[in-house]
């Protein structure tokens, strides 16, 4: 018994090595699933470096995935809307999520979104970051990304914060429904410094439509808290207008 044992153990062993060099034999050239994995581009500092092409090189299917033609429980994407197509700034037929922020006509317009604005790296070994001796303490839950990216453009919109009566539903008519009554001349940095938006794109179609700023500032909220957007010192700080006194100059 013993005997017939190691043999079957042995086989066994020949028969994996020569498959292995097998595969090897005929791409030689070609990673494996875990070289691919471990592969530095999937951490800092080189995935700060890595081109979309680069990424869909591996992941070129998460832009060709479509969506359902009609739910499990049979309602079909066709007769009804989804929740980000009740805005204006959304055009035609529903779309998945990264081809609503990679490829969509909107996202072109107004935003220049990389694979690397929300995917930033991940540990193999872990599904949650730091629970390895050797893992990167500041890398998110693996295939995930920092909801702090997400509630950037998907946070409440924070009525308080700025001092007006109430959601912007309620107060927009207060303001001839355009943000730009009042910001045209408060926070005129906004999205100049913002890498992955198209700063001038937004100001001039937030001219003519509310809901190109109120889309990323409360119309698509995911979460129920607001982005702790800095503010800065205005001339004449004591008579700032009430709400805002009490903000925080610098982001966190």
């Amino acid at each position: 018994m013993r005997h017939e044992s190691s043999t079957i153990l042995v086989l066994t062993l020949l028969i994996l090595a020569f498959g292995n060099n097998a595969v090897n034999a005929a791409k030689p050239n070609q990673k494996n699933y875990d070289q691919a994995r471990w592969d530095k581009i999937h951490f800092k500092p080189a995935i700060y470096k890595a081109t979309d092409k680069q990424c869909l090189s591996c992941h070129e299917e998460i832009l060709k995935h479509e969506t359902l033609e009609k739910s499990p429980a049979g309602v079909k994407a066709n007769e009804t809307l989804a929740w980000y197509q009740t805005l204006n700034t959304y055009a035609g037929e529903q779309k998945t999520f990264h081809q609503r922020h990679l490829t969509s006509p909107y996202a072109k317009q107004v935003m220049k979104l990389q694979c690397t604005t929300c995917h930033q790296g991940n540990d193999p070994r872990d599904e949650a970051s730091g629970t390895s001796a050797t893992a990167q303490n500041d890398l998110t839950m693996r295939k995930m990304v920092d909801p702090y990216v997400c509630v950037m453009c998907h946070g409440q919109f924070n009525a308080q914060k700025m001092g007006i009566p109430g959601s912007w539903h309620e107060s927009g008519k207060l303001f001839g429904d355009s943000c730009l009554t009042c910001h045209a001349t408060i926070r005129t940095e906004r999205h100049k410094n913002v890498p992955f938006l198209k700063a001038k794109a937004i100001e001039k179609a937030g001219k003519d439509d509310s809901d190109v700023c109120f889309g990323c500032h409360g119309g698509r909220a995911w979460y129920n808290i607001s982005f702790p957007y800095a503010s800065h010192s205005w001339p004449g700080w004591r008579d700032a207008p009430r709400g805002v006194k009490s903000r925080f100059t610098t982001a966190k």
